[in-house]
């Protein structure tokens, strides 16, 4: 019986789940619905009715051995989650709600910070010591890491590139300001630019009898890959405002690359070219043509699973060592 721990990431959308062993592998997964009005006690007891079928059904997922999370607005010192702009949760110590359920240690970071420890233990940035990783969900996270080490700062939330004014009283966020990074460079983000850029143009597009709810970042990529001007159009407008907000965190940090991670990052190209471009005519002169911009490596679908299952199996000392040779570092 292989020991497993399960990575769990919660989003504003979905909460996905899987169960992971020591080398990286996610052996199981599933999803539901986060129900994003509703509390976190009421997700954690749907959510771990559904895992202990899954290991009542499969006796290899019963050596359970920790949990890692991965949540907006998640503190690592901590344990809790605070005021998270896409869930009406307040402030929770998931932790304590967690235990409740399984005894075995638990680890929960901002979803982002997850995500670049995920790539620096099994995917891009192996070969990294500084790098910075950007969720591109449903709103847009960011987990910086400098000199082999995940930035958390004194208070555990170092890291909101998502809330940086990019617009000064542009579009409302749920943080509750104006302009932030993420009301344009997210799956959000770009839905309502599709919808500005429906309202104020008359171009024929295939996304005009779509309903906002309906809407999605797939359907506008799938848009986009039938030559649709507003799906492209609101690509390039994406790509745009990202690529010049990353340019500002350069300065700050200096990484060797920026990885981008997430259901919007699947449309390849068609966000990846924008930003590129403005971010390269945004740096300062000294850091032109020195930074990569890459996709996640992580196993597709399991992405984010992986990011919070390497949270836990680093809490417990356990990384392959072909990862440990390459990259050391205090998550304190």
């Amino acid at each position: 019986m292989s020991e497993v721990v399960i990575g769990i990431d919660i989003g504003g959308t979905n909460t996905v789940y899987g169960f992971v062993n020591k080398n990286g592998e996610c052996l199981f997964d599933g999803a539901i619905s986060t129900n994003a009005k509703d509390s976190a006690e009421n997700l954690f007891e749907r959510l771990f009715s559904k895992i202990r079928t899954d290991m009542s059904s499969n006796n290899a997922f019963t050596n359970l051995i920790g949990i890692g999370i991965g949540a907006p607005n998640a503190n690592y010192y901590r344990g809790t989650v605070e005021q998270p702009p896409n869930l009406n949760w307040g402030t929770v110590n998931v932790i304590e709600i967690v235990k409740k359920y399984f005894d075995v240690p638990v680890a929960i970071t901002n979803d982002a910070n997850a995500a670049a420890i995920g790539e620096m233990q099994f995917g891009a940035a192996k070969e990294y010591k500084d790098f910075i990783v950007i969720t591109l969900g449903t709103g847009l996270g960011s987990g910086i890491v400098s000199n082999g080490k995940l930035i958390y700062g004194h208070d555990g939330f170092a890291g909101e590139i998502g809330h940086v004014c990019v617009i000064p009283n542009g579009r409302e966020c749920g943080c509750g300001r104006k302009g932030c990074l993420e009301t344009y460079a997210s799956a959000s983000g770009i839905k309502r630019t599709v919808f500005e850029l429906l309202a104020n143009s008359n171009l024929p597009s295939l996304l005009r009898d779509t309903s906002f709810n309906d809407l999605s970042s797939k359907l506008i990529f799938e848009a986009a890959s039938n030559d649709d001007e507003i799906a492209k159009k609101a690509f390039e407008y994406t790509g745009a405002i990202l690529g010049k907000a990353l340019a500002d965190a350069v300065h700050y940090t200096s990484p060797k690359a920026i990885i981008l991670f997430g259901g919007l990052a699947a449309a390849g190209e068609f966000i990846f070219a924008p930003t590129k471009k403005s971010f390269e005519e945004s740096l300062l002169n000294i850091f032109k043509n020195k930074i990569e911009i890459l996709p996640s490596a992580l196993t597709e679908g399991n992405a984010a699973v992986l990011g919070a299952a390497a949270l836990i199996l680093n809490e417990l000392d356990i990384v392959p060592q072909t990862t440990k040779e390459v990259a050391q570092w205090d998550l304190m």
